[in-house]
């Protein structure tokens, strides 16, 4: 959790100060990706922590502001991620694990540092052998390729809420053929039937500010607790807390909800056509190898 409130902080200020009408966008995020796919080779929550960088950095460039605006988001972030921690610790009684924690983070950052080295080390030597078998490497690479196409997707369509086409490939990409068909099914579906619902309800019953903090906050829980249960109703639930929680900015939910409805079709879509087309070329080395290629 120190790790991502950290990550995330500093990818948010990264994101705001690039902008997305920078076509450096595309580089960092292409490299933020790459970055995310090697630490999912780690154990435990690695891959976790940059999977939400990589969220922030694109969430970020929809806002593109000064440095002094975007150090105080950075600092938002990271006052929010500290309550969570202080919180999580309070709630579990592990205040004095957390103490060690804090003191010993230079030197959790110079481990990580050095495992990053080892596993970039580890990942050029299996390239040059031609040996990508179990290595993290293919992966990362259509992270960051894909990553690179939504992106420059995204600053071509010129809407904010375009952000959602390179965040929805970054969530819906996974390793595997069957895991990227069911994730870009699922979120599109779930996206589409949230922003569709969810909007009709605002747009008709037109609740008061009270309710829609209400059920801003029931669809934070829901989408939380819908999680590991149905990713279908995971994204249902996930567009209803960005619809209300826009509405009580006073924001167009409708065309806000619409929009994001298209990115993530869009973002879904590309994923998952990245990953048919790695299977393509796979099964035609399969097939000129005689059966011999290794899966990448």
């Amino acid at each position: 959790m120190i790790f991502a409130t950290l990550g995330m902080a500093f990818s948010i200020f990264l994101g705001m100060v690039v902008g997305h009408e920078n076509y450096l966008l595309i580089g960092v995020t292409a490299l933020w990706g790459f970055g995310y796919g090697m630490l999912t080779a780690r154990e435990g929550g690695y891959g976790w922590v940059g999977l939400q960088s990589v969220v922030m950095l694109v969430v970020g460039s929809a806002f593109p502001a000064s440095a002094k605006a975007a150090a105080i988001r950075a600092l938002l972030l990271l006052a929010g991620g500290a309550i969570q921690v202080l919180s999580s610790s309070l709630i579990l009684r592990l205040f004095g694990e957390l103490r060690a924690h804090v003191l010993a983070l230079a030197s959790y950052i110079q481990a990580e540092q050095a495992a990053l080295r080892v596993a970039m080390l580890n990942a050029a030597a299996s390239w040059k052998q031609g040996n990508l078998a179990g290595s993290a490497l293919p992966y990362s690479i259509r992270l960051a390729v894909t990553l690179a196409v939504s992106t420059l997707i995204y600053q071509q369509m010129h809407f904010a809420s375009g952000y959602w086409i390179p965040m929805t490939a970054v969530l819906v990409l996974k390793p595997g053929i069957a895991d990227t068909a069911s994730r870009a099914i699922a979120r599109t579906l779930g996206t589409v039937a949230g922003a569709w619902l969810i909007s009709i309800f605002v747009a008709h019953f037109t609740p008061s500010p009270t309710w829609l903090v209400v059920f801003t906050v029931l669809f934070a829980w829901l989408s939380y607790g819908t999680l590991n249960v149905n990713y279908a109703l995971f994204a249902l639930c996930l567009t209803g807390y960005i619809v209300f929680l826009l509405s009580l900015d006073k924001l167009p939910e409708i065309e806000i909800a619409h929009r994001r409805a298209v990115a993530t079709a869009i973002g879904g879509t590309l994923a998952l056509g990245v990953r048919l087309v790695v299977i393509y070329r796979w099964r035609k080395l399969l097939r000129d190898s005689g059966g011999a290629a290794p899966m990448g």
